[in-house]
């Protein structure tokens, strides 16, 4: 495998990073990099992470040699090569390592999410009513790698956050079963894309075909980060299989809406990405934009209630056979 990465691979221009994947030889993981400087998301990390896990663990080589020097300081920062086990050959002093980022970490049970939550605010220096809205995507995003992803390395982290426009970005990554396998046991969905729609629709949960879900399982999670991120005028985006979900930001002029089904909001898509065993959800979030975040879950519950309601009308309207 082949991964390349440009100056700059943010969640907006993710698409072309994606398709240059070159899966052709699971023997070795070889990643290059722009020559001069490299700027990207912590997604970004996440998945290089996750496919360096996956080619360790198949005892395939990985190939770090032709990624330039100036590039690997910040990988070295973010902790990059300690959690595959390579020695870059770079040394960072404690003042250089110190700031508003999180580095890569493998969190693989509840207590070691726990643990995470609570060292993860004094890391980014967030005041508490900053902090709330990430705690909340955060124990989320990996509450459902734990359930669903049947993920070896657990759920991979990484998030960064940048003063000068007070926003936070956030990437989860599992290489575990994917959506679509998660979802296929309730509701059989036609493709990836499908999958992911259904994965973001209020209510809908691979542990039952009950709309709503359960107590413990509500189908909630993606749609309330999705409508996070709304409220953000932010992107937020989901890769899973061959299919993604990228959520565009709202234009400042334009009133907010939520809105119960994905394929309504202002999207765009992918449906014949190299496939990804497993699960990608990246999030940015501008702190300015968010409100009260407790009053915002209450309008983000609303909706998912209202989402839900509608589900249960079309499940119902369907013809009953005897």
């Amino acid at each position: 495998m082949k991964i390349h990465l440009s100056n700059s691979v943010w969640i907006g221009n993710i698409d072309p990073f994606i398709h240059s994947f070159d899966t052709s030889n699971d023997k070795i993981l070889e990643i290059t990099s722009h020559k001069k400087w490299v700027s990207v998301h912590p997604v970004v990390l996440c998945m290089i992470t996750g496919l360096g896990l996956f080619i360790r663990r198949n005892q395939a080589e990985l190939n770090f040699k032709k990624m330039e020097a100036t590039s690997k300081h910040y990988f070295e920062r973010m902790g990059l090569f300690k959690i595959l086990g390579i020695d870059s050959g770079i040394k960072i002093t404690s003042h250089e390592s110190a700031g508003r980022f999180i580095p890569l970490q493998l969190i693989t049970n509840s207590q070691n999410l726990d643990d995470f939550i609570r060292e993860m605010i004094p890391m980014l220096h967030l005041n508490p009513e900053q902090a709330e809205p990430i705690k909340y995507i955060i124990s989320e995003l990996v509450r459902n790698v734990f359930e669903h992803a049947s993920s070896s390395d657990g759920a991979i982290v990484c998030a960064q956050y940048y003063k000068k426009s007070n926003t936070i970005r956030i990437g989860v990554v599992d290489t575990g079963v994917g959506i679509k396998y998660t979802l296929e046991r309730f509701y059989h969905p036609k493709d990836d894309f499908h999958a992911l729609t259904l994965a973001l629709t209020p209510g809908i949960t691979g542990t039952t075909t009950k709309i709503g879900g359960t107590e413990a399982n509500a189908g909630a999670g993606l749609f309330f980060i999705k409508s996070l991120a709304k409220m953000s005028r932010d992107f937020f985006m989901i890769y899973s299989g061959k299919a993604m979900y990228k959520l565009l930001k709202n234009p400042k002029n334009k009133q907010i809406k939520l809105i119960s089904d994905p394929l309504k909001d202002h999207f765009s898509s992918e449906t014949n990405l190299p496939f990804w065993k497993g699960t990608v959800v990246a999030i940015d979030l501008c702190l300015n934009n968010i409100l009260n975040f407790n009053k915002l879950l209450d309008l983000i519950r609303k909706v998912y209630r209202e989402g839900r309601k509608q589900q249960n009308k079309i499940k119902y309207k369907k013809p009953q056979f005897i």
